[in-house]
C-alpha cells in the first residue's frame, strides 16, 4: 500500500474492501489488499547481506530508528526487521529480550484497514509500530513524525524504508511530488533503501485502471520523469537531495532494484 498526498482540498479517502473488492487496479495508491502474496517478503530480504546494520552503525550505542513508508499490511516490514536483527522463526517466539534495544521501525501507511490489520498480527510490538498516515501531508505529517522523534530525543531516522512506493507518489501526485517525497526522505533518514518500480509497472498500472473503466493516473500523460525510474530516482537523490549511493544489493525476481543511500549532509544523532 502506498501513501498518497492531498491534491486538490481533501484526497479521497482509500476505497473500502467492499467497493474494490479484491481487483489490484481497483487499488490507486497501490493499497492492494493481498500484496504481500504478490511480492514475497524473501523476495526483497534474502538480497539484502546479514549483518547490514552493524556494518552501518558499528558503533551504534542506543536503539535504531527505522521508518517504512507504505508498508501495506506489514509483512514486509516485519521480515525486514527480523533480517536486520538476524531473528530466525521470530513469528513462532516472544520477542527476544535484546531486539527491543536495537531498532524501533515505525511503519505508515494510508490505508487504515491495512493498519489495522498490521498491528493485529504484528510478533512485535514493542519494537515495530504501524500508523496510518498520509506521507505526503504536511500538515499531518510533521507534528506526527516529530512527536515520534521526540521520544526517542531524536530529529531524524537512523534508516529509512521505501518499497515500491515511488511509482504510487509519482502517479498521483506528478513529477513535483516524486521530487517533493524523495527531498523529504533524505531529509528524514540519514541511510535509505529504495526499491523503484520499473517503468512498465507504470503502464501496467495505467492499463489496470482503464480496463476498470475508472479514470486515468491524473498525472500519468505529463510525466517527464520516465524511462529508467532506478537511474532517474538515484540522479534525484544524489544530485538534488544531498545522499550518495553506497550500494545496489541486486534486483529482484520482478525485476526491482534494491538501491542504498547515505545522506552527505549532516545528520547530528544519525550515526554514532
Amino acid at each position: 500500500s502506498r501513501p498518497a498526498r492531498k491534491n486538490k482540498g481533501k484526497m479521497a479517502a482509500p476505497m473500502n474492501r467492499e467497493s474494490r473488492g479484491s481487483e489490484p487496479g481497483a487499488a490507486p495508491y497501490g493499497n492492494f489488499p493481498n500484496y504481500s502474496r504478490f511480492h514475497p517478503p524473501e523476495g526483497r530480504v534474502s538480497l539484502l547481506p546479514q549483518g547490514l546494520l552493524r556494518s552501518l552503525f558499528p558503533a551504534a550505542t542506543r536503539p535504531l530508528l527505522g521508518l517504512d513508508v507504505g508498508c501495506n499490511s506489514g509483512e514486509l516490514s516485519v521480515a525486514l526487521y527480523q533480517h536486520l536483527l538476524g531473528l530466525q522463526d521470530s513469528n513462532s517466539s516472544p520477542e527476544p529480550p535484546g531486539a527491543r534495544k536495537e531498532l524501533k521501525l515505525l511503519c505508515c501507511d494510508i490505508d487504515p484497514e491495512l493498519i489495522r490489520r498490521a498491528q493485529q498480527s504484528s510478533p512485535f510490538p514493542a519494537s515495530i509500530s504501524f500508523a496510518s498516515l498520509d506521507i505526503m501531508d504536511s500538515g499531518a505529517r510533521e507534528p506526527f513524525l516529530s512527536s515520534y522523534l521526540q521520544r526517542f530525543g531524536r530529529s531524524s531516522f537512523d534508516i529509512g524504508f521505501c518499497m515500491s512506493v515511488t511509482m504510487w507518489i509519482h502517479l498521483n501526485h506528478g513529477d513535483r511530488g516524486l521530487l517533493e517525497f524523495l527531498a523529504l526522505l533524505a531529509s528524514l533518514c540519514t541511510f535509505l533503501l529504495v526499491e523503484p518500480q520499473p517503468w512498465k509497472c507504470y503502464r501496467a498500472a495505467a492499463r489496470r485502471l482503464r480496463r476498470l473503466g475508472r479514470d486515468d493516473f491524473e498525472h500519468f500523460r505529463s510525466l517527464q520523469i520516465n524511462g529508467d525510474m532506478a537511474e532517474s530516482i538515484t540522479r534525484i537523490l544524489t544530485q538534488e537531495c544531498a545522499m550518495e549511493l553506497i550500494c545496489s544489493f541486486g534486483s529482484t525476481s520482478w525485476d526491482r532494484s534494491l538501491l542504498l543511500f547515505k545522506s552527505t549532509s549532516a545528520h547530528p544523532e544519525g550515526s554514532d
